[in-house]
């Protein structure tokens, strides 16, 4: 197992598990028997949910369960019949229990539940540890679920000459953090904006990304001008990360329980979002970070806290990799710490604090300089992983992700993917998750929650429709002339 993905499986603790948390609901009603057909036959086509974890003094490895029982794995699920609850209502609480439910280690990480009768429909949860693969990851897997889904390219020996994410890592590892204090002195010299170059479009890694590491791989550290110019980009982001400010204290901060709860919203049509973002000259992501911080500033002031100045700090996830690698699944990913203005009142005046916040990230090396962390994280013993964490989740009051889904709605064994909402993990003392998700038209919010921090998440979801439709018609007033 690789360095960030032993980080991730060490990361469990009593409050946080380690798991992504989905569930999809689908419309007309899927047969149990289908439902572990399909997914015996599609989920083995990776090898890596055939294995199990082992671990060891030195670390953690991937073995093959040669007991693989596909009825271990693919579980009936019945939510309590009671008048007095709704049935959404019991399909989140079913969801808030399982995501503190570990998985059991001695099989494979993951597990599928059907609700095989739900509003008419069925509901499949689905709960998968995040050693095995991240989000954007997991949608090569989704994709190759569903009717008509693409298998995963046939693998094929690696060559030494190769570049894999294995040898980048080390090469992080080794290359960017050891040197950094004998490098120092010289690299603060060696002005200029190489690395900023190299790395100023994150979202299209496999040409920069693998480029400056084949380089660093073949040249060595020493003796290049641009590695003495990404030296001293890492100085300047590792400072940026070492000396991040405490968030404004709220109290969605401080220490978590051992309860969660789940909520959604039903979609927001993403042509709106996306007609918003035109008529601002911002992206789509600006105006749904910009509705989240609305969102979470208006829950805080209906529960006596008032948020004039404040803000927060949440940590979103920066795919490192191109796409067409992600069946290869791992974690390949960096954090990026955002700052959301929950204190701006104005909507569109919030919005372009967004974009201006967002813009000034698109040049740092700090996901990189983040993963690379996780994967020296990984190779310490467990005690010196959790301090070194502890460093990212004091400052961090949520954990916030973005994940483009397909446009059109899919099909599962005939039937309609209604809606697909997914919840992602938080760890050490942070307590809430934000996700977004776009698929089939519409942008779909959902929220997990630490209960002893915020015990009523679906207060928050209830507050990103009406911000929306502020931004909205706020967009609308504006003097639209020369």
């Amino acid at each position: 197992m690789s360095k960030v993905d032993t980080a991730w499986l060490r990361m469990d603790s009593p409050s946080n598990l380690m798991m992504i948390v989905g569930v999809w609901l689908l419309k007309p009603a899927v047969s149990y028997a289908d439902a572990c057909q399909r997914i015996e036959e599609r989920m083995l086509k990776y090898p890596r949910f055939g294995q199990k974890v082992v671990q060891d003094a030195t670390g953690a490895s991937w073995v093959t369960d040669t007991h693989f029982d596909i009825k271990r794995h693919v579980l009936r699920e019945k939510l309590p019949a009671s008048a007095k609850t709704h049935p959404q209502q019991a399909l989140q609480e079913r969801l808030a229990e399982l995501a503190l439910k570990p998985l059991d280690a001695r099989y494979p990480l993951w597990d599928f539940r059907l609700v095989e009768h739900y509003q008419g429909g069925s509901a499949l949860l689905v709960r998968i540890h995040h050693c095995i693969a991240d989000g954007l990851a997991l949608i090569a897997v989704i994709q190759s679920l569903v009717d008509g889904g693409t298998e995963p390219p046939a693998r094929k020996p690696k060559s030494s000459q190769d570049f894999t994410w294995e040898a980048a890592e080390e090469w992080m590892s080794h290359s960017l953090i050891e040197p950094l204090t004998g490098a120092a002195v010289w690299a603060l010299d060696a002005a200029g904006d190489g690395a900023a170059q190299a790395f100023g479009a994150i979202g299209d890694p496999g040409t920069r990304l693998e480029k400056l590491v084949e380089k660093g791989i073949h040249m060595g550290v020493t003796g290049s001008a641009d590695v003495a110019r990404l030296a001293y980009q890492v100085l300047r982001d590792a400072a940026a990360l070492a000396l991040m400010p405490d968030d404004s204290p709220t109290q969605l901060k401080g220490t978590p329980g051992r309860a969660k709860r789940v909520a959604w919203c039903q979609p927001i049509p993403l042509d709106e979002v996306r007609a918003v973002s035109k008529a601002l000259h911002c992206s789509i992501n600006d105006v749904l970070l910009a509705c989240v911080a609305g969102a979470i500033g208006a829950y805080l002031n209906a529960h006596g806290d008032s948020v004039a100045g404040k803000e927060i700090r949440a940590m979103v996830p920066v795919n490192l990799r191109p796409m067409t690698q992600a069946y290869k699944l791992g974690n390949q990913f960096g954090l990026a710490p955002v700052v959301l203005p929950i204190g701006q009142g104005n909507p569109v005046s919030r919005v372009f604090e967004v974009r201006r916040r967002m813009n000034a990230l698109k040049g740092s090396m700090q996901p990189v300089l983040a993963f690379a962390l996780l994967a020296v994280a990984g190779a310490l013993v467990k005690p010196a992983q959790d301090a070194l964490l502890h460093l990212f989740s004091k400052k961090t009051t949520a954990v916030m992700t973005n994940v483009p889904g397909p446009r059109d709605k899919l099909t599962f064994c005939g039937s309609t993917l209604d809606q697909a909402l997914f919840w992602v993990p938080q760890s050490g003392s942070v307590g809430l998750g934000v996700s977004i998700l776009s698929y089939g038209g519409g942008v779909q919010f959902g929220i997990i929650s630490d209960t002893t921090l915020c015990p009523d998440p679906q207060a928050i979801i209830d507050q990103f429709e009406p911000e929306f439709a502020k931004l909205t018609l706020l967009t609308l007033m504006l003097p639209w002339g020369d």
